[in-house]
């Protein structure tokens, strides 16, 4: 589906939307996700492409709101207000075919409105199968080819499953951000990636018969690792194998960085005299960088460098020229799981998705996920 919006904010805070809509039929998976479209905020705005019934938290119909118009949820107390309506959740489903509006985007589904951290939590729940068109198209480059989406379509589908069959939290199961995948309506969806997630309706990579961490990331720098070396536990189908990488725009990459911004990092060590890898993956990921200054020394985790000096990967080494600090890397992302950029190499030479999964997720195999 390809959807554009004009959307102009008027002292009814109408929408003013011009859509050019292809509807498809969808093959439902009867399974639904909750999304975490907006945590904890003031304020949103909140809508409907067409009439839409008003429930309460207990599922109680409450009233009903035309289409095409747009209301600002606020809290009120322990409550959530919506136009007239106040109660502890307030949930939006549109009728028909109709999308809702969630903040600054259109999502498939229906939204539940509700408390949380002091302001409003709208979770949007949708179909995993529709959910996917967009993270597809989000996560992966829509023209690549259909292999590739195809297996980005899996490694996905697998991922969501997995967060949503082991998630502790209440509320939602993933979020739109990278920290789970990256999820943005209607306005990531292409029509490869509706071909791609309907060609692998429902499969997903198991081991023992449950869904696997189908983690991924773009590029690993010529060789992803093995899971224990980067988080904690050993786990039979995160392997270390060689990547096809090569031709990623991140493959290789180089920054400068300032000596002061690295002394902020490691904390009162004074001026850097040297930066010396204290502990790496076997594949030279830095797991531990010792920092040593003027005034002391101290030792720094790889992924706290990673987010404080914004590098793509932990692979890379460190050389001092004059004033400034000389970073090179290779890589983006973590390096675990299905590369991206390899995936996108394998396709585009011939290699099927099943064969790709396969190569990235060792020792698991692809199965047709469950919905009851």
């Amino acid at each position: 589906m390809w959807t554009k919006l004009f959307f102009k904010t008027t002292s009814k805070l109408s929408f003013i939307a011009l859509f050019w809509l292809i509807f498809t039929t969808s093959a439902h998976a009867a399974l639904e996700l909750r999304v975490a479209i907006k945590k904890s905020v003031n304020n949103l705005q909140i809508g409907s492409s067409t009439p839409a019934v008003i429930k309460d938290g207990a599922g109680r119909v409450i009233g009903q709101v035309d289409g095409m118009n747009s209301f600002v949820a606020k809290t009120n107390g322990g409550n959530v207000n919506l136009a007239q309506w106040n109660s502890t959740g307030i949930w939006v489903e549109p009728s028909g075919d109709g999308v809702t509006w969630i903040g600054d985007r259109w999502y498939r589904g229906r939204v539940l409105l509700t408390r949380q951290g002091g302001g409003i939590t709208a979770v949007n729940y949708v179909d995993i199968e529709e959910y996917l068109y967009s993270v597809v198209g989000a996560e992966a480059i829509p023209s690549w080819p259909q292999e590739a989406l195809k297996a980005q379509a899996v490694a996905a589908r697998t991922y969501a499953l997995y967060k949503r069959n082991t998630s502790k939290n209440s509320v939602f199961d993933l979020d739109t951000t990278t920290a789970t995948q990256v999820y943005k309506g209607l306005s990531s969806e292409y029509t490869t990636t509706h071909q791609a997630v309907r060609a692998t309706n429902g499969q997903i990579m198991t081991y023992n018969n449950q869904p696997i961490l189908a983690v991924f990331h773009s590029s690993s720098g010529g060789h992803t690792e093995n899971v224990e070396d980067i988080w904690t536990s050993p786990l039979p189908y995160l392997r270390g194998v060689v990547d096809y990488d090569q031709t990623a725009p991140v493959f290789q990459w180089n920054k400068t960085v300032s000596p002061s911004a690295m002394s902020r990092v490691a904390g009162g060590v004074g001026n850097i005299r040297a930066l010396v890898p204290q502990k790496t993956t076997p594949q030279g990921r830095i797991v531990t960088m010792q920092v040593v200054g003027d005034r002391s020394t101290r030792n720094v985790a790889g992924t706290q460098l990673r987010s404080a000096l914004d590098l793509r990967s932990t692979l890379f080494r460190v050389s001092t020229s004059g004033n400034t600090i000389q970073v090179s890397g290779r890589g983006f992302g973590h390096g675990l799981g299905l590369s991206q950029w390899g995936t996108f190499y394998l396709a585009q030479n011939g290699v099927d998705y099943r064969q790709i999964l396969g190569h990235y997720y060792q020792n698991a195999r692809l199965a047709t996920m469950r919905t009851r």
